[in-house]
């Protein structure tokens, strides 16, 4: 993912269009999670981090996420992806959650 990133024109400070505009879901994905590696916040929210990602990047994802945890970094991630859930230490599930907007 780094590699990807620092490979655009203006590395990780790259700009891209709104949701990505310009470069692939896949693409935008990659770049948006190599900022996360790259960056020392104690708090990581994330949504479907692996959705547009193959297979073998989404497994370099997962172990870097499991890394990030095990660093001590607060993560918060919403997903569908079973993977993903078995790094939490607690599950929300929102199966038939409805959602209010005032």
């Amino acid at each position: 993912m780094l590699a990807f990133a620092e490979a655009m024109p203006d590395g990780l400070d790259s700009r891209v269009g709104e949701r990505g505009y310009g470069i692939s879901g896949g693409q935008a994905q990659r770049l948006a999670l190599a900022r996360v590696f790259v960056s020392s916040a104690p708090l990581v929210l994330l949504d479907e981090p692996t959705s547009a990602l193959d297979a073998a990047t989404r497994q370099q994802v997962v172990a870097g996420l499991a890394a990030l945890r095990e660093a001590g970094r607060t993560l918060v991630i919403a997903s569908h992806d079973p993977v993903l859930t078995a790094l939490a230490d607690r599950v929300v599930h929102l199966a038939g959650a409805r959602r209010d907007v005032a």
